[in-house]
């Protein structure tokens, strides 16, 4: 068993700089080694495992799994104005916003690695809320990241109705 994960209390900007910073040069020596696209590819299987195993720590953190606990649970990663957010719905069933600033984005822009930013950072997305609740679906078209003008994050909880042959 592994100790839960304490590293939010530095803030998740920081916390990915440290790793990014880590990263980057091994990376870059493993992509010198072998194939680019399967050191790319493990790495991006690897951070959605543990993105997955973040979300569902955060249901214990925050007391359950739903929207409401979610949107609590962003206090992790605007910490220290790393993103600022603009809600356009809340509901029982629904919670949105559009990320209009992103220091993230900008931090892997000045580390000069942007290309990481979408496999360290964007790239947990949808496996963390699959974590946090399987029952929640992100849907996102554009990130700033990928050089949109903003980020559109959708949730909506929709319960898995009992299997009536099981």
């Amino acid at each position: 068993m592994t100790s839960p994960d304490t590293l939010n209390r530095i803030g998740i900007l920081t916390r990915r700089e440290i790793e990014a910073r880590m990263l980057a040069p091994i990376i870059t020596a493993l992509c010198e080694k072998f194939d680019r696209a399967e050191v790319i590819g493990i790495i991006r299987e690897q951070i959605i495992a543990m993105a997955h195993q973040q979300g569902n720590n955060l249901t214990g953190e925050f007391g359950g799994c739903g929207l409401a606990e979610f949107e609590s649970s962003l206090e992790h990663w605007t910490k220290d104005d790393a993103l600022r957010i603009d809600v356009v719905e809340r509901t029982p069933e629904a919670f949105g916003f559009n990320v209009i600033k992103c220091r993230y984005a900008e931090l892997y822009q000045r580390l000069g690695v942007p290309e990481l930013g979408e496999i360290l950072s964007c790239n947990r997305d949808y496996a963390l809320i699959e974590g946090f609740n399987a029952d929640i679906r992100l849907t996102r078209t554009q990130t700033i990241m990928q050089g949109a003008s903003h980020c559109d994050f959708r949730y909506r909880h929709n319960p898995q109705s009992p299997n009536p042959d099981a």
